[in-house]
């Protein structure tokens, strides 16, 4: 299951941004509040957790994460739709937030600029993006690797708001108002290196797609490669993602 793979590829660290995010954003009892990009599901948990489950609306545009999302967190209004093309009428919510989401939205600018429209005056637009530009992501030191194998691999550096004061750019373009910047820290221990290294088998994000298409001697060796960069074993892989906030004017 789709969401079984990302939870064992991914959730483990954005699960621990959920709360710094959500504090960032100022999110407090009697709010209104939407999940843009939710995936399973751990952004909205943690408002769950914060609001209870009619204040929280949760959108993704896939339908297996969708299912995923409602099973996990019942009574939430979770839509298949995305975020360049959000199904509430303007000003509907007192926040919107969108996790590790941006860098992967078809047209960016049109995602937040949906955010601010389904936000009311004075709410707040929060977004986080991994520092995949500074090489301090979760996942710098797979693509570090592909990197030294091929210099022509196309990572994940170059995607929108993955470098520090990109995403505040891109909040700005959107009309956002008062934005700022902030670092959110995670870090996940592995108990081996061939723990850390087996959901790139599952085909999940840009670096399990891009494993899926190597031969299985380029595979071996893009696992060497990875190896020499790591240690044996248990080891933590510490992240770092740009968070950014900004008020609907």
């Amino acid at each position: 299951m789709a969401a079984d793979a990302y939870d064992r590829f991914m959730v483990r660290y954005s699960r621990q941004l959920s709360p710094q995010l959500a504090d960032f954003a100022g999110i407090r009892p009697g709010q209104r509040v939407l999940d843009v990009g939710c995936g399973p599901g751990a952004l909205t948990a943690e408002l769950v957790a914060r609001l209870g489950p009619m204040a929280v609306s949760a959108v993704d545009p896939s339908a297996p994460f969708v299912a995923a999302a409602r099973l996990r967190n019942p009574g939430v209004d979770v839509e298949q739709a995305a975020g360049e093309d959000l199904p509430f009428p303007g000003g509907a919510f007192d926040a919107a937030l969108a996790q590790l989401v941006v860098h992967f939205m078809s047209d960016p600018d049109a995602g937040l600029s949906e955010m601010r429209r389904v936000t009311r005056l004075g709410g707040v637009v929060a977004a986080c993006v991994w520092d995949h530009g500074g090489g301090r992501g979760p996942l710098s030191p797979f693509w570090r690797a592909a990197r030294e194998l091929d210099a022509d691999v196309v990572d994940e550096s170059q995607l929108a708001g993955s470098r520090e004061g990109h995403l505040v750019e891109l909040f700005q373009a959107a009309g956002l108002q008062e934005v700022e910047e902030k670092a959110l820290l995670a870090g996940v221990e592995h108990a081996s290196f061939d723990e850390w290294w087996q959901p790139f088998g599952y085909g999940v994000g840009p670096a399990g797609v891009y494993v899926a298409t190597l031969s299985p001697e380029a595979r071996a060796a893009l696992r060497d490669q990875c190896r020499r960069l790591l240690p044996a074993g248990p080891f933590v892989q510490s992240a770092v993602a740009w968070a950014v906030r900004g008020r609907v004017p």
